[in-house]
């Protein structure tokens, strides 16, 4: 039998190297298997789990000898366990170089150096397949020009692109990334808009599609309305044509998982949708599938009335019950000609990533990637691309400030040197604008931070420090439990602990100033307090009711042994304590604690001089002075009530009530006392206006669900911006204050694990634009307390290491 000239060449190069002929191998080579014969060009399929490392000399012999006239393509796939080497992969992929097409690295059992030369160097493929793989962060920062298509599925651990992944993939045109973990909105599409090609895009995925193609049904589809006889509600069905029709008539096309992902898909706001209906309305039958799309302009959802309730099998059940099919049609009729809204509100999602279930995610997309026409296997269209821009512009911030360019840093510093502003032509000023003054060292210091913020996509984290205490040379992990930036000395911080210890630290140095430790069965502290007035002095209360206030400049940064300080002041306990406050002239505190009361204290007698008692009907967690009067002070409770009251009118009734939804964690106010920000258990932030409780705005942060997802916010930029955060997720969000827009989210974890950091706290930095610092923790058992240190106008690249340690359990819920 004749063989091929390529298995002739495999058996002179095993004979070359002693090695014997794999039979796979020569498989592979024989003339059965090798697409084209004769001496055309032909295309190779290499299976790896069918090589061994001995294989692959004589293999790349092979290859390296084959000239372009003899392999027209090879595809290197990989089904099972392999058991070559990194070097046998990474040297069999170097030399078949540009004749890779496919490379299929499915389940790759190879160790994580394979992945990461593959990522560092670059490949010749033009598809790449990597699903399944453990990637936690993805950097492609290698050469891939020949790429077009590119397949992340299933890699559950990836949560994130990184700042220079796909800067070199010019011709990627095709990127699926369906059941991944990634959620955030900006850093991805930061990444995503370096692929200049990119047209066909997916992170969930129609369940009739097996790529990032439009679906079948977007050529002509077919809405089929029913009525269902046996129940006497009305059923949408969502069949399209096909080049082979479907026999099973319920076979849905694009189905999804949640509300969100399904409103997020078809991107229509319920709002501002108006879907126009068309003279053949008349044609609507009882008996027959009605196909609407021909009612609808372009692509439209399906809304039956406001009493109508889908369920998850796309059903909608009436609560006014309908009778008969007749009463039905004539109220479907009515519901098209009236309102003219059709409106879809359940399907079910099909392996979405995170990022899928962001409010408006498909319209951010879409603004953000205006060279994208497939998102998600649903075609984009010109009348889509047009609301995308209008609703990702009423609910995003795209640069803070309302500035609409970005512009660069040297830029900004040349106009102010030219003293110009430099707005791009903008309408004459109005007394309505945001942020209407053009000129000034004011103006200029929000276009410098607006020109930095808009090119750090990726902001920069790091820990404030490792922190530990050496005590007769042993040296102690200190566990962060609550923090506060000094009030006039911009280097300084103070935290207490999960053990009663005080430390203050210079966070610019990472240097200790002060360590008080932990006197008696003093637990965790969950209040600090800094004097204004006397800024040496910062008070400090703990959740076993222990009150006391230090004078830091007495205070060494370490302590060899234990002794009592005459610079430190005691007062009465206030049991379950949960926060204290300072007035704005420093000589009266406030504290309040699992309970429906509130004490008042005297600074410098030391006595408790007032108990309020029975303030609201349940534990009150947070109490605040204003920043500028020393007798207003706002309480929040989980009664669901935040109350303003008056030290002159001897708090016995509240200045005003004001209610949430949910158990408020906690209020401030805002620096100019003109807010109060509110925040209640699981993401409803409102800002209310500080002289009558009126509600200014409402930020619509999506809720999770949980009733213990405790959700803290403070204000940044002075009263400019908002961040917010709750215990249960891994995320800060920032908001402006003046629209609701949100501008970044900023996402926490470890760089090591990637476990998800959960907020515990936050401060806005009062010294620093769009810096903050974020008191994160680990659920995991070995886990730690760490306050994160975030500067958003500075671009992380991810070089620093971190690492996350020890456990941190208190109770979230409790302190501000």
């Amino acid at each position: 039998m004749k063989i091929s000239r390529f298995e002739a060449r495999y058996l002179d190069s095993c004979q070359k190297h002693e090695v014997l002929p794999n039979s796979a191998v020569l498989s592979l080579f024989s003339k059965g298997n090798i697409q084209n014969s004769h001496h055309e060009k032909c295309t190779i399929v290499v299976s790896l789990e069918q090589l061994k490392g001995a294989d692959i000399s004589p293999l790349i012999d092979v290859f390296m000898a084959s000239d372009s006239s003899d392999i027209d393509a090879v595809d290197i796939l990989h089904e099972s366990h392999c058991v070559l080497s990194k070097e046998n992969v990474t040297a069999l992929l170097r030399a078949i170089n540009l004749k890779l097409r496919i490379v299929d690295l499915l389940d790759m059992s190879l160790k994580k150096d394979v992945l990461w030369d593959v990522c560092e160097d670059g490949l010749a493929c033009e598809v790449l397949n990597l699903r399944s793989l453990h990637i936690q962060k993805l950097n492609m920062v290698g050469i891939f020009m020949r790429l077009h298509t590119l397949n992340l599925d299933f890699c559950t651990s990836l949560t994130g692109l990184q700042k220079d992944c796909f800067s070199c993939m010019p011709n990627l045109m095709r990127l699926s990334m369906c059941e991944t973990r990634v959620a955030n909105l900006w850093t991805t599409t930061a990444a995503l808009s370096k692929l200049p090609s990119l047209v066909e895009l997916r992170f969930q995925n129609c369940l009739c599609c097996k790529d990032t193609g439009p679906c079948p049904a977007s050529s002509g589809e077919k809405t089929n309305f029913r009525f269902c006889e046996t129940t006497g509600s009305a059923q949408l069905n969502m069949s399209y044509y096909r080049e082979t029709p479907s026999t099973d008539s319920g076979d849905a096309a694009c189905v999804f998982r949640t509300k969100e992902a399904v409103r997020n898909l078809l991107s229509l706001d319920d709002s501002e949708t108006t879907c126009e209906t068309q003279s053949g309305i008349d044609n609507f039958s009882e008996n027959s599938e009605v196909n609407i799309s021909s009612y609808l302009k372009e692509m439209c959802l399906l809304e039956l009335s406001p009493t109508t309730l889908p369920d998850l099998n796309g059903q909608a059940k009436m609560q006014n019950k309908i009778q008969d099919k007749d009463e039905f049609t004539m109220s479907f009729h009515k519901q098209l000609l009236t309102n003219g809204t059709i409106s879809l509100t359940m399907y079910t999602s099909h392996h979405p990533s995170p990022i899928c279930f962001e409010k408006h995610y498909r319209d951010y997309m879409i603004a953000s990637l205006p060279r994208l026409e497939v998102l998600d296997n649903i075609p984009i269209r010109k009348m889509d691309r047009e609301m995308a821009k209008s609703i990702s512009s009423k609910y995003y911030e795209y640069l803070p400030y309302a500035r609409k360019l970005k512009e660069s840093v040297v830029h900004v510093l040349g106009k102010r040197e030219l003293g110009t502003s430099g707005i791009y032509f903008q309408k004459p000023f109005k007394p309505k604008q945001l942020y209407p003054y053009r000129n000034g060292q004011h103006f200029f210091s929000r276009s410098l931070s607006a020109a930095k913020l808009g090119s750090a996509a990726w902001p920069l984290l790091h820990p404030v420090s490792n922190f530990s205490h050496t005590f007769k040379e042993e040296s102690k992990r200190l566990r962060p439990r609550q923090f506060e930036y000094h009030p006039s000395d911009s280097r300084l911080m103070a935290f207490g602990t999960l053990d009663g210890e005080v430390v203050v630290i210079n966070h610019e140095s990472g240097k200790n100033v002060s360590y008080i430790p932990s006197i008696g069965a003093m637990n965790s502290v969950l209040g600090l307090s800094w004097l204004k007035k006397h800024p040496s002095k910062l008070l400090a209360g703990s959740d076993n009711g222990s009150l006391r206030l230090f004078d830091i400049n007495h205070m060494p940064p370490e302590v060899a042994d234990f002794c009592c300080y005459s610079a430190t002041v005691t007062f009465d306990d206030f049991e379950q304590l949960t926060s204290l406050h300072v007035n704005s002239t420093d000589d009266l505190f406030l504290a309040s604690g699992y309970s429906k009361d509130v004490a008042l204290y005297d600074i410098s007698s030391g006595k408790r001089l007032q108990l309020f008692t029975n303030m609201h009907q349940e534990p009150i967690n947070v109490v605040k002075f204003a920043h500028h009067s020393p007798f207003l002070f706002a309480t929040s409770s989980f009664d669901k009530d935040v109350k303003m009251w008056d030290l002159r009118q001897n708090p016995v009734r509240p200045c005003y009530t004001t209610s949430s939804s949910r158990g408020n964690v906690m209020v401030c106010f805002s620096p100019d006392d003109l807010y109060l920000l509110v925040s209640a258990v699981d993401n409803e932030v409102k800002q209310l206006l500080a002289v009558d409780g009126r509600l200014c705005i409402n930020f619509e942060i999506a809720s999770t669900g949980s009733p213990h997802n405790y959700t803290r916010s403070y204000y940044m930029n002075g009263r400019d911006y908002i961040i917010s955060g709750s215990c249960d997720e891994h995320v800060v969000r920032i908001c402006c204050t003046q629209t609701g827009r949100r501008l970044r989210d900023v996402y926490l974890e470890d760089k090591e694990s990637g476990n998800s950091l959960f907020v515990q706290s936050l401060r806005g930095d009062p010294f620093r634009e769009f810096h903050m610092s974020i008191l994160a923790a680990s659920m995991r058992p070995s886990s730690k307390c760490e306050i994160i240190k975030v500067n958003m106008l500075a671009s992380s690249r991810y070089a620093e290491e971190y690492s996350y340690g020890q456990r941190c359990g208190p109770f979230y819920g409790l302190g501000g």
